[in-house]
């Protein structure tokens, strides 16, 4: 399976501080806004990915990750020329796509919870083996600001509505996406909504229609965040630096994951520690090189 981070659009709801620079290559506490997304796709084993951003934006990433091999993956890029909606990253990424499955993440979202990695390992076995597509649902209180989820009275999505006016519940589609290759197929047979995008969940409706759609609530223990406005910017923030400060483990922390996975050496992880050493992101590294965190015994 490939992935691929869309990180592109103007983000005028966080105007003016994205007036001048990206909205993912903004701060959340420790670590650009970009490195949460590219966390997951990493902790589902993804090892191709492409980012695609707007035309002034492209270069910045590049600079940023290069070909991505300090974390043991190889990173391509590509441009969205306008933001003329999500579905559209399944056409822009087609020649990289090619014959695989794709899990698409928004580069604005984070992902957190224990036992999340096991079921981001499953969606891409579902995707691997054709049957279809999974996303996750989460409960929120503003569901008009997402695509909602209508079930029945037995638990079954019926329905996905985009921002609809009256939600029919509070559970909404984050931005993470597994599709098996018939996405790119699928997202070429779609119409702009009246907003006058490709929408996602015109895609997402597709398998629903096909009975082929995996729906996983992330419940309790469970934390998505959309960083797309200054409050959720801020409380992004403030969740990752208390997640942190009392669990004593990074989220998000690529050259761990990438250490952990065994996609690079200890020699690699050392020389970022010798960059970094006189912070905490340094310092950190060295404790995971040290052998200082156990996540099961045997």
């Amino acid at each position: 399976m490939k992935g691929i981070i869309l990180a592109g659009g103007s983000a005028t709801r966080l105007y003016p501080l994205t007036m001048v620079t990206s909205k993912q290559l903004l701060p959340i506490y420790d670590k650009p806004m970009i490195y949460y997304p590219m966390s997951v796709l990493m902790n589902a084993g993804i090892r191709d990915i492409l980012i695609i951003s707007t035309p002034q934006d492209t270069p910045r990433f590049e600079e940023l990750f290069g070909d991505g091999h300090q974390f043991g993956i190889h990173l391509t890029y590509a441009v969205q020329p306008s933001p003329d909606g999500l579905a559209q990253a399944f056409l822009i990424g087609e020649k990289f796509i090619g014959d695989s499955s794709v899990v698409m993440i928004l580069g604005d979202n984070i992902f957190a919870g224990h036992g999340l990695n096991k079921r981001l390992r499953a969606a891409v076995k579902n995707g691997e083996s054709g049957q279809g597509a999974t996303v996750f649902g989460y409960y929120v209180d503003n569901p008009e600001r997402f695509g909602t989820i209508e079930f029945d009275k037995d638990g079954r999505v019926i329905y996905i509505e985009e921002k609809p006016k009256v939600p029919k519940s509070n559970y909404c589609i984050t931005g993470l996406y597994f599709f098996d290759n018939k996405a790119v197929e699928y997202a070429k047979q779609l119409k702009p909504s009246a907003r006058g995008e490709l929408e996602i969940t015109d895609l997402i409706k597709v398998y629903l229609e096909q009975g082929r759609l995996n729906l996983e609530l992330l419940g309790q223990g469970f934390t998505w965040l959309d960083a797309g406005t200054h409050d959720s910017l801020v409380e992004a923030t403030n969740f990752v630096k208390t997640m942190e400060s009392h669990q004593h483990r990074k989220i998000g922390c690529l050259e761990e994951i990438a250490y952990l996975n065994g996609w690079i050496s200890k020699e690699q992880v050392m020389k970022v520690y010798e960059m970094m050493k006189q912070n905490q992101y340094g310092q950190y590294l060295k404790d995971v090189l040290d052998g200082k965190y156990m996540d099961s015994l045997h």
